[in-house]
């Protein structure tokens, strides 16, 4: 074929695909109007999950040659197309813009929902249940800084449920208007980023530099953009938002740096047959009991997946994470026996054991 001739067939299959578009929103409308009949929330990650398992499997059986990820890519925007068709669905966020947790909100929420960054991970719970926004995105953990004590307290004091878990690669960027190192006097980012970065400062000799801790690597850009003698260390995204250029990428530490994000709502997923559960226990001060409740996961061949001990309200609790949905027949029998020690915090589809 010619060129020409290409791109004529690149058309037709694009006018066949908005088609094709337009007939799933219309399916998807029918849905929407069904679920408002019986209340029952728009965004289903068990659903989403399923569909994209089930696409995957058929783009491996027919050669195809999109990715998983291009699949996951492409379908997540779809989702949220057809979530936002009649009304933006509000997303409270960690904020401000250009975050790390904005970047894991949109991951899974797309662009076109209403983004509302908060300053607190308290005032998220708070707005999300006073029903000011439907959703929220909140840190619980990070591979090298460990548990988000915040996190943890707000899911203690709120009756709201974990519906999905969100995991996100750190990268930094160190970005700047000045031309050339030598003309950088000052050096704005998170304290946290700062450390995460210290042999990329020492090797480009800008350890001796002032470096000014402001509450986000996104505020950190906006400083910086205004600033032709300061620096930033941030996230790319926060960068571009500022049209702050980027002089070197990928400047962290550790290449494995994530942090994982948890998307808390007021309903409770269904089981979609890949879950993770996850609950606060509180336990009689006395010896054995914790080795006493774990043995009951032991004995119904549950995997636990994680546990950490948290002081909240000055008394001792466990963030414990399981393998499952909390409807499995050998997780009730769990949740019946301890019920007066246990607080469920929500079943989701599972995206890590850890970061």
């Amino acid at each position: 074929m010619t060129l020409q001739e290409l791109r004529r067939e690149i058309d037709r299959v694009d006018e066949a695909l908005l088609d094709l578009y337009n007939e799933r929103l219309r399916f998807v409308k029918e849905v929407g109007e069904l679920k408002q009949q019986t209340g029952a929330p728009i965004y289903r990650p068990e659903r989403e999950r399923e569909i994209l398992e089930r696409l995957k499997r058929l783009n491996r059986e027919k050669n195809g040659l999109l990715t998983d990820d291009a699949i996951e890519a492409l379908y997540l925007e779809l989702f949220a197309v057809a979530r936002n068709y009649e009304l933006p669905e509000r997303i409270a966020f960690l904020g401000p813009e250009a975050s790390f947790t904005h970047q894991a909100a949109e991951s899974k929420f797309g662009a076109m929902s209403s983004y509302i960054p908060i300053n607190t991970i308290k005032g998220v719970f708070r707005e999300v249940a006073r029903g000011k926004a439907k959703f929220g995105v909140v840190p619980i953990e990070n591979s090298f800084n460990g548990i988000v004590s915040d996190t943890i307290s707000c899911l203690s004091d709120y009756d709201l449920k974990i519906i999905a878990e969100v995991i996100v690669e750190i990268h930094h960027v160190f970005a700047t208007k000045a031309e050339d190192l030598k003309q950088i006097k000052r050096i704005y980012s998170k304290d946290i980023a700062f450390g995460q970065c210290s042999q990329f400062l020492e090797d480009f000799g800008l350890d001796e530099v002032e470096q000014i801790p402001v509450e986000s690597t996104a505020k950190a850009a906006q400083l910086a953009a205004k600033d032709p003698e300061a620096a930033a260390i941030c996230a790319e995204v926060a960068s571009r938002l500022y049209k702050l250029p980027i002089m070197f990428k990928n400047i962290e530490d550790e290449g494995n740096n994530r942090t994982r994000f948890f998307i808390v709502s007021d309903f409770e997923n269904a089981p979609s047959g890949h879950d993770k559960t996850t609950i606060l226990v509180r336990l009689s001060n006395r010896p054995g009991a914790l080795v006493e409740f774990l043995l009951d996961f032991k004995e119904a061949q549950i995997g636990l997946t994680k546990i950490k001990s948290h002081i909240v309200g000055g008394h001792s609790i466990f963030f414990i994470e399981f393998d499952g949905h909390k409807n499995d027949e050998k997780i009730k029998g769990i949740f019946a026996k301890h019920h007066e020690s246990i607080k469920f915090l929500g079943s989701y589809v599972k995206e890590a054991d850890d970061v």
